[in-house]
Parts: C-alpha cells; sequence; structure tokens
C-alpha cells in the first residue's frame, strides 16, 4: 500500500519540487517567461519559504514528491492578504482529491499566520485548478493584485479567510 502524506518542504525536495513544477507546466504548454517556471525560488524553495509567514506543502508518496503548494505574503499587501503559491500536481496525483486536501493545509496555515484574504493568479486553460478554487470559494478578479512578476497569468482570484 502506498502512503500519502502531506509536510512542510525539507532540503532535500527541492530538486524534485522544481521538477514537478516545471513538468507539469511544460505539459499544460505555459509560457517559460512571465510564469513560475523561470523564477529564480525554484532552485532553493526550501530557503525561499523560511521566512515568516510563508510556508511551503509537499504531497509525498513512496518518497517521491507528487504535488506541492505554498503560502506567502502578496507583495504589496504584505499584512492582510496571502498568496497561493506554485500549487502543482503530478498526473498521478490529480482527481484524488488531492488538491482539495493540499488547499485546506494551506489555508488553514494561512488563517494561522493572520492573513484575512487568499490570492491565486492562474491561467485560464488550467481548468482542473479554477474549477478547484472556485469550488474551494474563490472569486475572480477583474485586475491582478500585488506584485508578483507574473504577468502570463490571466486569471486572478481571491477569497475571504
Amino acid at each position: 500500500m502506498s502512503m500519502l502524506k502531506i509536510r512542510e518542504i525539507q532540503q532535500q525536495d527541492n530538486q524534485q519540487v522544481k521538477k514537478v513544477i516545471q513538468d507539469v507546466l511544460v505539459e499544460m504548454g505555459v509560457p517559460k517567461v512571465g510564469t513560475a517556471y523561470e523564477d529564480k525560488a525554484l532552485d532553493d524553495m526550501t530557503a525561499e519559504y523560511m521566512a515568516e509567514r510563508k510556508a511551503y506543502f509537499v504531497i509525498e508518496k513512496n518518497n517521491q514528491i507528487i504535488g506541492c503548494c505554498g503560502i506567502g505574503p502578496l507583495p504589496g499587501f504584505e499584512e492582510k492578504i496571502c498568496e497561493l503559491q506554485k500549487m502543482y500536481f503530478l498526473p498521478e496525483a490529480r482527481g484524488r482529491g488531492l488538491g482539495a486536501q493540499m488547499m485546506d493545509t494551506c489555508l488553514k496555515y494561512a488563517k494561522s499566520q493572520g492573513y484575512k484574504k487568499c490570492y491565486i493568479e492562474t491561467l485560464p486553460y488550467m481548468k482542473d485548478a479554477c474549477k478547484l478554487y472556485k469550488k474551494t470559494g474563490f472569486e475572480e478578479l477583474e485586475k491582478p493584485l500585488g506584485n508578483t512578476g507574473h504577468y502570463n497569468c490571466t486569471v486572478w482570484l481571491i477569497k475571504d479567510l
């Protein structure tokens, strides 16, 4: 039987997490510029999420990372609004309710850190992700918030925590 576990990222996960994120982006046909693909943070996600009010979680199955997602302050709105960041799942992790579990883990963490709202940027053709966000209570915005640098992401959503 395979063991699934959601836990915080550890140093030894860095390369696997980078590969999961970049593999999913390539699979989805996402541009490599203006998206998470080119983020410098991918080289050391553990260090990136060591900061206050930030956390990055992974889903581990038999010592392999099959999904990941983080919470961090939204640049420009640090005090009150967090951003759901870099949520990616390999094909084997999809359609099993893991996205909802990961979302629950991240949003509980965000609330525990005193954030009042959670913001997400995504792409219109990431349909399963958009469906999950809306099912979780996120609502669409007309324009982006903050300064994430992901100018190719054209769907912006927010949710009260």
